[in-house]
């Protein structure tokens, strides 16, 4: 049903407005989230919370109510998901025409058993990142070969120090933690008070006790402490063994040629999620879609979306032939949508990728892709991004691709988060991605942040005009999120340096924070007519 008939007898609507013109002339909320808020903030009005959100809750109570629109599509092109939780279990995308595990493709599309999505990894998880692997297998010139060196020298050297420092942190902590529960006699665990009442002349337990106080920083217990810094370790551990190791080859598991787009007989119909760890994926189809109503974990953007798990992103850099692949498994079975949370500085093969973005722009495919997390402007030509739907620093080669980054809970000059990269040209709007809770492997739930998270909440926006406008073309659809977005102003830092202050214009095409609300609002007048687009 259009909303115009929601808005008929009640009055003109207004969009939701950027309070009063500058950041600084609105109260802003000094005090930190409550438990409540932290976990839907990006849901969140502006002008009511003075919280960066998207309007969504504002949006389902005034515009939205009970009325339902047609069913969409939604590709998440990520890591395996977990398809059984009990908040996406209910979201999925069914392909009717396959009998689930008779090893058969009975609708002869190609993929045998694709019954919620498709898996090109097959059981690969550790990957190399591209970087590795052009130095493995010597892949383009001599000039791509040295970038690709310099690159890759210089992140394992900051692993190696990041897991040093972080094991000379542990055992301090460890050694620390002993002591004092032997100085209190105790074997249990011990609070933050307890360590400041001890009074000593002990100059080793002064030390381990300001060891101690400082932890209580950054966690409530000295338990969670130790565990974050041994998942920490782990993390630059498997940077080091896998992401940065020349020698280290996970595609043998699976037995294609990744360079050959023409050796497609791999991988399977199981686009569940391989790993404990493998929790990418979970996490961003939750932000789409999460079964909203339903008492448990979180509410996704958008009530009518149907997740298509699409599994070709391994724990390392994705593959081109593989994001090629799953663009147009996912054009070709019906999505509307694609959420891409992934990207690289080297791509070898973009060719397929740019060929397949545009096959799919032929099928009126929406494509959202986050900006990417390493604080750069990518307007510079030295800081490539792939994918984008640009070729080098020229125009743009397709119009149905939204490229997204990052912002925090905070309104104010510190909003955009730090590691989100930004550009005038390169970035085209701005949303929700600092910390995001939603649904991680196991019926859990997590905080997470990246523009990985800020990506599938615009996808969750434009489901939610697809579903309630399905006459709007994915350009069109592209058009009315960046027109409806809220306009920001003043100066904010970008890149996580406050010597890079810059007008928000000046951080997106749009200059804009992506607001639900005020979609449907713009979606339905253009459906109507009403705007040109």
């Amino acid at each position: 049903m259009s909303l115009a008939l929601l808005f008929s007898g009640c009055g003109a609507t207004s969009l939701v407005s950027t309070p009063v013109e500058q950041i600084d002339s609105v109260p802003l909320k000094v005090a930190e989230l409550s438990d409540e808020q932290a976990k839907t903030w990006s849901h969140a009005d502006l002008r009511k919370d003075t919280i960066p959100g998207m309007s969504v809750v504002r949006a389902y109570q005034e515009l939205v109510g009970s009325k339902k629109g047609e069913t969409v599509i939604v590709a998440v092109v990520d890591s395996g998901m977990d398809l059984e939780h009990e908040d996406l279990a209910g979201v999925l995308w069914t392909n009717t025409g396959e009998i689930p595990g008779n090893g058969i493709d009975d609708d002869n599309n190609g993929f045998v058993d694709d019954v919620h999505g498709y898996n090109f990894l097959g059981e690969a998880y550790h990957e190399q990142l591209e970087a590795a692997r052009i130095l493995r297998l010597k892949l383009g010139d001599a000039a791509l070969q040295a970038r690709a060196r310099q690159v890759l020298d210089k992140e394992s050297a900051e692993a190696a120090g990041n897991k040093q420092r972080y094991e000379q942190i542990l055992q301090a902590v460890q050694s620390a933690d002993a002591a004092v529960k032997a100085h209190l006699g105790s074997a249990d665990s011990y609070t933050e008070a307890q360590v400041k009442a001890i009074q000593t002349e002990d100059p080793e337990l002064q030390q381990h006790l300001a060891v101690l106080k400082q932890m209580y920083n950054f966690e409530d217990s000295i338990d969670e402490v130790i565990v974050q810094l041994k998942e920490g370790i782990t993390y630059f551990a498997g940077r080091l063994n896998y992401h940065f190791n020349v020698a280290y080859n996970g595609r043998e598991v699976v037995g294609d040629n990744p360079y050959d787009l023409n050796d497609r007989g791999y991988g399977n119909g199981n686009p569940k999620n391989r790993d404990k760890d493998e929790s990418h994926g979970t996490h961003v189809a939750g932000i789409i879609a999460a079964e909203r109503g339903n008492g448990k974990g979180i509410d996704g953007v958008a009530d009518n979306a149907r997740i298509m798990s699409v599994r070709a992103v391994p724990d390392g850099d994705e593959y081109d032939k593989d994001v090629a692949l799953a663009i147009r498994y996912a054009a070709d079975n019906g999505a509307s949508i694609i959420n891409a949370s992934f990207g690289k500085p080297f791509s070898p093969n973009s060719e397929w990728v740019t060929e397949a973005i545009r096959y799919a722009a032929q099928k009126d495919v929406l494509f959202v892709f986050a900006s990417g997390n390493d604080a750069l402007d990518m307007d510079d030509a030295k800081n490539a991004h792939y994918p984008n739907d640009q070729l080098g620093s020229g125009p743009e080669f397709t119009d149905n691709v939204l490229i997204v980054g990052s912002l925090d809970s905070s309104y104010g000059s510190e909003m955009v988060s730090s590691f989100s990269n930004y550009g005038a040209t390169s970035v085209d709007i701005f949303a929700p991605g600092g910390a995001i809770y939603s649904t991680m492997p196991g019926n859990n739930y997590e905080f997470q942040g990246g523009t990985s998270m800020a990506a599938p909440a615009v996808s969750g926006i434009a489901a939610m005009i697809r579903s309630r406008y399905p006459k709007l073309t994915a350009a069109q659809v592209k058009k009315v999120i960046m027109m409806s977005g809220l306009a920001i102003t003043p100066q904010v830092i970008l890149g996580g340096d406050p010597q890079n202050a810059r007008p928000f214009s000046q951080a997106s095409k749009t200059g804009r924070i992506a607001n639900l609300y005020n979609a449907l609002i713009l979606a339905d007048q253009a459906e109507r007519g009403q705007l040109q687009l």
